[in-house]
């Protein structure tokens, strides 16, 4: 191990990284646009047979951008940050280097499985877990590989306090592998009916209203541990290090996180508000949905007050810009989950458009802005080049931001409307609208999502663009910047 020499730190899995998540970054999001215009405009389902249907395309558009665009981020930006926080370099340790390598293999070979085994119509059929058993078994592998290099790290590590940004990336790992495991449990059907069906088959070993409880005890904590807390961890480390500015309050990061892990694995059950599970299950999510508005406004006001006298900063870097707009869409986020949660909203918001434009201000707003700004922020460092333009980031910027505006108010719009239309009778007890009056009704909002997808996937593009050259043809740097990216 180097002991006085200054460390040279080794960013080869962080690159390998970084390209795919703007590789599935941009896949992700094409065929989320191309999936809103079929909800504006049907005939597009029929382009490519039965392989262009929404209900084709739509699992196909979620696992990319959840399990390639932003598993690749985490992945990212943690051997990155990780490295720098623990003053340890990858190149010390041939066999966290061999980890590294293996790991990135095997989920190039789980990430191309995916999408050929979703495309194809192999699935499970639950959300956010859709990928079948041999997929399970590759992915639990590259998790443990992951938890194997992070853990092989902090062993070696010189810096005896851990980060905060190192408990977010081991709440992630912890809390994923233990969630996955329990949700993925399912029975291989060709090898207990003795060789009969398809061998990508599977059943769930859960049934009714268990399977349902512990689908969501996941779904709504993989978004928790792959969309908030692995983010969070990245802003506590990006945000300083980028303005320069110390964490606001180090003791209310640890509150929030405390806070986070302990209170957010008991609110998955008010994905199933109004359903057959017992009553007092539905109401404990309900009431923890709510708390869960402390720990998270904890660590969104931390990182606003981390820029406290230095907002001018906003103005003059795009960067900074992205990651306080990104801690703002997370306030609001975090704020409209749990009012969605209440149960006399619920019964408005259940099945509603309402729902993905919840869900979308966060993945657009929050989790996309910040692995974007963070891998922004990491590319003068790996390349050793400046940024190729600053005016390509504040065009992106606003581009993205007018679309994810765009699209939350499109579908809130459209949700509360389909709400009250579901749930208007006349005089006599009828029902006043038809499913397809609601259709009709929305046709316009359906429009003004899909130009909101065609606009933050041309700011996507604009990203790439900008990484590319940064990658290849920007003007070298001889010295490493300490705090501002410089760009040209």
């Amino acid at each position: 191990m180097q002991s006085n020499a200054a460390l040279e730190y080794d960013y080869t899995i962080a690159k390998l990284y970084t390209y795919t998540a703007i590789l599935f970054g941009f896949v992700g999001m094409l065929i989320g646009t191309l999936i809103a215009a079929q909800l504006a405009f049907p005939e597009l389902n029929y382009l490519f047979g039965e392989y262009g249907t929404f209900s084709r395309l739509r699992p196909l558009h979620t696992n990319v951008v959840i399990y390639g665009f932003t598993v690749s981020g985490i992945f990212a930006t943690f051997y990155y940050s990780a490295q720098r926080v623990l003053k340890v370099s990858m190149a010390e340790s041939k066999f966290i280097m061999f980890i590294g390598k293996l790991q990135f293999g095997l989920y190039l070979v789980a990430a191309t499985g995916m999408v050929v085994s979703l495309l194809m119509g192999i699935t499970t059929a639950k959300e956010y877990a859709q990928m079948e058993w041999p997929l399970d078994i590759l992915i639990v592998v590259i998790w443990v590989l992951w938890g194997v290099a992070m853990f092989a790290m902090i062993g070696i590590r010189r810096e005896k306090a851990l980060y905060i940004s190192m408990w977010y990336y081991i709440a992630t790992f912890l809390g994923v592998a233990m969630l996955y495991l329990f949700n993925n449990m399912e029975v291989p059907t060709y090898f207990a009916s003795g060789g009969v069906g398809a061998i990508t088959h599977s059943v769930s070993m859960y049934s009714g209203t268990n399977d349902a409880l512990v689908q969501w005890w996941w779904g709504h904590n993989a978004v928790a541990f792959v969309f908030t807390v692995p983010i969070v961890g990245m802003i506590y480390y990006f945000l300083p290090k980028e303005s320069g500015q110390a964490i606001y309050s180090y003791k209310l990061s640890l509150l929030s996180f405390w806070g986070l892990m302990f209170v957010y694995l008991w609110a998955g059950s008010h994905h199933l508000l109004w359903s057959t599970v017992p009553d007092w299950m539905q109401t404990m999510g309900s009431v923890f949905s709510i708390v869960l508005i402390l720990p998270s406004w904890g660590s969104a006001i931390n990182m606003l007050l981390t820029m406290k006298g230095e907002w001018n900063q906003l103005t003059d870097n795009p960067l900074i810009k992205f990651m306080v707009l990104a801690s703002t869409f997370y306030m609001l986020s975090t704020l409209e989950g749990p009012i969605q949660a209440i149960k006399s909203v619920n019964a408005i918001a259940h099945f509603t458009d309402w729902i993905p434009g919840h869900v979308h201000d966060g993945v657009l707003g929050w989790v996309a802005f910040m692995i974007m700004s963070g891998l922004f922020h990491m590319a003068p460092r790996m390349f050793k080049r400046e940024i190729y333009s600053k005016k390509l980031i504040e065009a992106q910027f606003w581009l993205q931001t007018t679309a994810v505006v765009l699209y939350f108010t499109s579908m809130w719009i459209a949700g509360i409307t389909q709400g009250m239309m579901w749930r208007a009778v006349d005089e006599y007890g009828n029902l006043m609208y038809s499913f397809i009056d609601t259709v009709t009704v929305l046709h316009p909002y359906y429009a003004i999502r899909a130009l909101s997808g065609v606009l933050f996937l041309t700011g996507f593009v604009m990203f790439a663009y900008n990484m590319i050259k940064t990658m290849t043809s920007a003007r070298e740097l001889t010295e490493e910047p300490q705090f501002k990216s410089p760009m040209a």
